[in-house]
């Protein structure tokens, strides 16, 4: 277990805003929580290092020690009440398509005390299985991995038999895997049982009897009903149902909707994945809002997570004036506890419509959360010995799964994960974590402790800043970037919503703004907002794009919003309409140099490269060891780069390991825009970062670096570097600017 950790219950907070944290910690005494503003995050002994500025804050102090468990795995919760009571006969039944058969003890549709009173319906190793009040039957045959199979039980009381079967709906020639089992039992107690009744668990106390797969219409029935008469793919004809759960309905929303006589609606826990695929899936309708009856699935998982809805410890209500600016709340161990520290990353914004500084820094918090637990399976003895050395966090996602993985990562089950909340202890967004630790990548930092090199590097050059994120522009749209006469990127804004992307694209294009987007691969994957849970998104990995997993075939449109998932590029808004440059090339983490371009040498240019006499730059910097690295993004007029747009710098000499992204990738000769690409190799022209700049509207203007790894080189010599002045003199030159 981690010795302490915690979570707050928001990212963004304004100066009257309260957070609260919520922490678990192992330790038999108190620990202290104090206040502090963060600075710089990396361990690395040759960079700035961690720095931290204490502030004094009311929440101060000492707190009691507790331990807080996490419950992953989703499911339905259907409050029956006195529906079922009296009910002695029923059958229940489901379409099911499994994706780990083998699992044991799997629940499909349960109404069980905790004592096993009651009935339930499940599967594991012998396929599906009933049971009622203590007796167990199963048909005998495994289920078929990722097909769709009906699954029923039926309970006679008068016959006093209990009987379970199985019929797989896409039958292959020569294998018999259906059945129908029956056994004699005597119910002592009702046998519709008590309480609360679950799908796709048996007893919503975890992981160990959640269901894996997709689960379409449930229902029940009030007496023995024969196997063929109880389709559960077909909608029930009463007066014989008792409930008979809809998934095509809602499709956004936590309810689980009955469309039978009693109304008896359930409610999502841990929030499985819907607008699923169902097994009347024609193929002839993409979008499931086109044909919601063929979308009647739910897909559950038992490493689901929707909030760890841990107890408050402390809040924090933010005073007047405070300073904008990534702060955290540190917390202690007692030094008899072994004295182990967590920090809890939180941003502080001005308040709406006030500005503390003319500079402005969007942190990329959507991207943060949907990498939040990463589990990047890179924990080695060689990773936990630099750990050590540098004294940087030893604790990763790979060794502590439990708090829910990434959307880079897989289900348990195999499938990708679409949905991700920030309601968790999130292992990589702390200062001194690194992400790598290879020879080659220098600090190995990613995403908030690569972006505190940035927010370091400002400290350090006097530059006043203020702090907002994505989910401010989001909410607020490019309202909240008015009047900021320059406003950058961190190292690399991936995942935007509609709103978020429109706020930067109205800011630079429309209002006379001056972005710097000081970063790679951002502006790339579409996601959405859940509507009822504040901090949950998702993300569909559709067709194209560098993607950790495949969204299955029909699974491309958010179930959140409605939208088409996958790229924006794929959306007609490529990055390059935004930014100028847009993602080309991915390699290991590893950098290279920029070389400046006959542009750069322009008049119209000068200011840009004052005191910059290098015809070379970054071939140095913490991370990857080069300015130029890891994620590229290059110019492309066919894309949207605009053609007064001036390419000052590209990036060359990249390793062998780069390659070009698939969605620029045709054949395994052909690239989208034509470039030389031999056999077996690469077409070096578009493997490549772009420092580009170009004028927009109302005395707007865009610089863009077009590289992951740019902000690692700021602090490179204590910020005495090309770099460093080129970046500096955009700024400067941006602030000067009425």
């Amino acid at each position: 277990m981690i010795p302490i950790i915690g979570y707050g219950d928001k990212l963004t907070v304004a100066p009257g805003d309260t957070i609260a944290f919520k922490v678990s910690s192992t330790g038999a005494k108190p620990y202290r929580a104090r206040l502090v503003r963060l600075i710089s995050g990396d361990p690395n002994p040759e960079s700035p290092g961690i720095q931290e500025a204490e502030i004094p804050a009311d929440f101060e102090g000492a707190y009691a020690s507790r331990f807080q468990t996490v419950s992953l795995g989703s499911y339905i919760r259907v409050p029956v009440g006195a529906a079922l009571d009296g009910v002695a006969s029923f059958t229940a039944s489901a379409t099911i398509w499994p994706t780990t058969p083998d699992k044991p003890a799997q629940g499909v549709i349960a109404r069980m005390t905790p004592e096993g009173a009651g009935f339930a319906l499940a599967i594991g190793p012998s396929g599906a299985e009933a049971r009622l009040n203590g007796a167990r039957i199963a048909v005998g045959k495994p289920l078929r991995e990722r097909r769709w199979a009906r699954v029923w039980c039926a309970y006679d009381a008068e016959a006093g038999t209990l009987a379970v079967g199985q019929e797989q709906l896409q039958p292959e020639v020569g294998i018999d895997d259906g059945r129908v089992a029956t056994t004699t039992v005597t119910a002592d107690g009702p046998p519709s049982g008590k309480g609360d009744l679950l799908i796709a668990s048996l007893d919503g106390t975890g992981p160990a009897t959640c269901f894996n797969g997709k689960l379409e219409r449930p229902v029940l029935y009030r007496g023995a009903v024969r196997p063929e008469t109880a389709p559960a793919g077909q909608k029930p004809t009463p007066p014989n149902v008792l409930a008979a759960w809809d998934f095509s309905r809602d499709m956004s929303g936590l309810d689980a909707i009955d469309a039978g006589p009693h109304g008896l609606h359930g409610r999502l826990v841990n929030l499985p994945a819907r607008a699923m695929t169902g097994a009347a899936w024609s193929g002839e309708e993409m979008c499931w809002r086109h044909r919601p009856s063929e979308y009647g699935a739910i897909h559950f998982h038992d490493d689901d997570i929707d909030d760890c809805r841990w107890t408050t410890d402390f809040s924090f209500t933010l005073p007047d004036g405070m300073k904008s600016g990534v702060y955290g709340a540190r917390l202690t161990l007692d030094p008899a506890d072994g004295g182990a520290e967590d920090v809890i990353p939180f941003f502080v914004r001005p308040k709406q419509g006030e500005r503390q500084a003319d500079f402005c820094v969007v942190i990329p918090t959507f991207t943060y959360v949907i990498y939040a637990n990463q589990a990047r399976l890179n924990t080695t003895a060689g990773y936990l010995a630099k750990a050590e050395a540098w004294g940087a966090r030893p604790w990763t996602p790979d060794t502590y799964p439990g708090f829910g993985l990434s959307t880079y990562n897989f289900h348990s089950d195999g499938s990708g994960i679409c949905h991700t909340t920030r309601h968790r202890p999130i292992l990589n967004m702390r200062p001194g974590y690194m992400a790598v630790a290879n020879g080659f990548a220098a600090s190995g930092l990613r995403h908030l402790p690569a972006d505190l090199h940035l927010i370091q590097w400002l400290e350090s050059k006097g530059i006043d800043y203020d702090i907002l994120t994505d989910e401010d522009l989001d909410r607020e749209g490019a309202a909240c970037l008015a009047g900021y006469k320059a406003v950058a990127t961190t190292t690399h804004p991936e995942y935007h919503t509609k709103a978020s992307l429109d706020a930067f694209h109205d800011y630079a294009h429309r209002q006379g703004g001056r972005l710097m987007y000081l970063g790679g691969n951002g502006f790339y994957w579409r996601i959405a907002k859940h509507p009822m849970l504040d901090g949950v998104y998702e993300i569909r990995r559709a067709e194209g794009g560098i993607r950790a997993w495949a969204s299955e075939p029909g699974e491309y449109w958010n179930a959140f919003d409605g939208a088409y998932g996958g790229l924006w590029r794929r959306n007609g808004r490529p990055p390059q309409a935004l930014a100028g440059v847009g993602f080309t090339s991915q390699g290991l983490f590893q950098g290279s140099y920029y070389r400046r371009t006959e542009a750069s040498y322009a008049p119209e240019h000068a200011w840009i490269f004052d005191g910059v006499p290098d015809a070379t730059l970054g071939d140095f910097g913490y991370s990857g060891n080069g300015a130029a690295g890891f994620e590229l993004d290059r110019a492309d007029t066919r894309l949207g780069t605009p053609q007064n747009a001036a390419i000052l710098a590209s990036s060359e000499a990249h390793q062998e390991h780069f390659v070009l992204v698939h969605e620029e990738q045709l054949t395994h000769v052909d690239t989208v825009p034509r470039a030389k690409q031999p056999p077996g190799g690469r077409p070096e022209e578009l493997i490549r970062a772009d420092i580009v700049y170009f004028d927009t509207a109302n005395g707007g203007a865009v610089f863009a670096t077009g590289s992951i790894t740019y902000c690692g080189s700021l602090p490179w010599n204590g910020g005495d570097n090309s770099i460093s002045r080129m970046t500096e003199n955009v700024i400067r030159g941006f602030l000067a600017r009425p």
